[in-house]
């Protein structure tokens, strides 16, 4: 007796041509126009055929899309990078002339009763001869009298009170 070999692909096959067309007795949804459908296994296959392709274009679409989506995102990152790199030039530039001066500027009160230790830092860059700067150290201290301080006798209301003061700025 001989044995031939089948092909894998003949039982599933086979299978396909003996099952009833599910598929095609399902009614076409609805706000499509009706297409002529035949219930033979060969129209099912092309009918899953045809839908596999429209869902790999799409697919193929979302990609693009997202590919476009990121194409913008990278185009503004590199503007942005553009724009931190020339920021960050002319910092590098104005560094040239820069210092930082040590000293001891009292911050003088501000409208709001906040210490102003920009106008602190600015008069003490201007001690120096330069234009102008920014604080970049301060320290608060409570200035009492020197009784207080020894403890010698107890601080009444309102009597120290709170200073601040530059010791460090960058000055230009």
């Amino acid at each position: 007796m001989r044995r031939f070999a089948i092909p894998l692909w003949v039982a599933p096959a086979f299978a396909l041509m003996l099952m009833p067309p599910v598929f095609a007795q399902q009614p076409p949804p609805s706000g499509e126009p009706a297409q002529e459908q035949r219930s033979d296994p060969f129209s099912t296959i092309g009918r899953w055929i045809e839908d596999g392709f429209s869902k790999l274009g799409a697919g193929f679409k979302g990609a693009r899309d997202n590919v476009d989506n990121f194409n913008r995102e990278a185009g503004i990152a590199a503007k942005t990078t553009v724009d931190v790199a020339k920021e960050g030039a002319d910092a590098v530039i104005k560094l040239k002339d820069t210092r930082v001066i040590r000293g001891h500027q009292n911050c003088p009160l501000a409208p709001n009763g906040a210490p102003d230790c920009v106008a602190a830092a600015v008069a003490m860059c201007k001690a120096q001869g330069l234009e102008g700067g920014k604080s970049l150290d301060t320290t608060s201290a409570e200035e009492c009298p020197a009784q207080v301080m020894l403890g010698r006798r107890a601080a009444q209301p309102g009597e120290c009170k709170s200073v601040t003061f530059v010791t460090k700025a960058l000055c230009q």
